[in-house]
């Protein structure tokens, strides 16, 4: 900062302009916002946060928001207005954060609906399985009620042997037994079979 020191020779209230205009120009040097090359990096940040969440899919209005006030923001930057910047900067940073949150969001939803749909898939195969191994187990039943119900068809039985189809050996089959029972006298027979 430099102090300059009027001549004595200038009329008091000529001098008294020139110490004033001194004194603002020493304020006014004092008073410039510097360029606000944080909010601006901290903004830039953000959005490519924003961008790496997924937020193009998931919440492109908001960074849309948030790319507009960044280029806004360097606009201003750009002619030098450092306070115009610095509240488009932090503008930028809340919508690239906000844009962010809503992408995880959404990629999280995403991901619980996958499960879901996987959850269910698995769960009708399941029932799909319960209900073939019930089937094919009613069926392994139903022969074995058949059988012991029903009588056996007889084609479906194997002829026997041509040996046990032969005449029966002498003495071993069926033979006529002789009467060896008394007969009563034939004069029963005359008398009209009465005793």
């Amino acid at each position: 900062m430099h102090i300059f020191f009027l001549p004595t020779r200038f009329p008091g209230r000529l001098r008294t302009a020139a110490a004033a205009l001194t004194l603002t120009l020493a304020l006014a040097g004092c008073a410039t916002v510097p360029p606000p090359d944080d909010s601006m990096n901290l903004a830039q940040t953000q959005l490519q946060a924003a961008r790496d969440a997924g937020a193009a899919d998931y919440a492109p209005v908001d960074l849309g928001f948030a790319q507009d006030k960044f280029q806004q923001a360097q606009a201003a930057m750009a002619e030098r207005k450092y306070a115009d910047a610095a509240s488009l900067a932090e503008e930028s940073r809340a919508d690239a954060d906000l844009a962010r949150a809503k992408a995880r969001l959404g990629a999280a939803r995403a991901q619980i609906q996958g499960k879901v749909q996987e959850n269910d898939r698995l769960r009708a195969e399941g029932q799909q399985a319960e209900a073939a191994a019930a089937a094919a187990e009613q069926q392994a039943a139903a022969p074995a009620t058949a059988s012991s119900s029903t009588p056996v068809p007889t084609e479906d039985m194997p002829a026997p042997a041509a040996s046990v189809l032969s005449a029966p050996p002498p003495g071993s089959g069926f033979q006529t037994v002789p009467d060896n029972t008394p007969q009563p006298a034939s004069s029963s027979s005359t008398q009209g079979g009465q005793p």
